[in-house]
């Protein structure tokens, strides 16, 4: 298990539930929230999402964690990786979101090529998706930033979205 780690700019932690307040702050902007669905979440819905999120983390031993600035320690957003069934398969997700105030610095992009890096590296890992709605350009970037390529769309939650993977011998032919 992987409870902690750092980059240059960031410091992870497992989420817990201490986390609960930086974590509905996020869920009830809509700048942030029109990447993940275009609907803002209720606290209760948050903390929903925080129990799955602690739940997974007992279950598999990953999952998400909560991303702050290493210099300030300001809350940054979440990343992570979680179990996901996609069209039948159950996958591997990377997931992010950061909020607006540290959108455009890497942040997300530094948070993903770490958690990647965790993945293989440490878990072992055969591969990795990641998706989003496909106008989100930014999210889109960032995959492919971390080493992600276009596989093709699908449905999510009603919704067009494209998906994206990264496989660990990709690593190996490098």
């Amino acid at each position: 298990m992987v409870a902690r780690f750092e980059t240059q700019r960031l410091l992870a932690a497992r989420a817990r539930p201490d986390d609960l307040d930086d974590l509905a702050r996020m869920h009830t902007d809509p700048a942030v929230m029109a990447t993940l669905g275009g609907r803002v979440w209720t606290r209760e819905e948050t903390k929903a999402f925080l129990e799955r999120v602690l739940d997974h983390w007992d279950r598999h031993g990953y999952g998400v964690w909560t991303l702050r600035a290493r210099e300030s320690g300001a809350f940054v957003g979440r990343a992570g990786l979680r179990r996901k069934l996609i069209d039948g398969y159950e996958e591997t997700e990377l997931l992010y979101a950061c909020m607006p105030e540290h959108w455009r610095h890497g942040l997300t992009t530094e948070a993903a090529e770490g958690i990647v890096a965790i993945a293989f590296e440490r878990l072992m890992m055969p591969s990795l998706v990641a998706f989003t709605l496909p106008a989100n350009a930014a999210s889109r970037r960032v995959m492919e930033k971390a080493g992600f390529g276009y596989e093709r769309d699908f449905i999510h939650a009603g919704e067009l979205h494209v998906l994206y993977r990264r496989r660990q011998r990709q690593d190996a032919a490098a």
